[in-house]
């Protein structure tokens, strides 16, 4: 039997290799500290998809 080679992905936060494996209960973050800050970064909404604002997305109140 072969030995099992681990699979190592780049954090998407600081790109530091990481262990891919439910050994890491942070995947695919390397740690505790990079898999924060990403969530915050959704929390704040800073991950956003630019949309041009359409004639429907506007109220009547202005």
């Amino acid at each position: 039997m072969q030995p099992v080679k681990k699979r190592l992905v780049a954090c998407p936060k600081c790109s530091n290799l990481s262990e891919f494996s439910p050994s890491n209960a942070f995947r695919p973050f390397c740690s505790e500290r990079c898999k924060l800050i990403d969530l915050g970064l959704w929390a704040s909404e800073g991950y956003t998809i630019p949309e041009e604002i359409k004639p429907e997305h506007l109220t009547d109140e202005f």
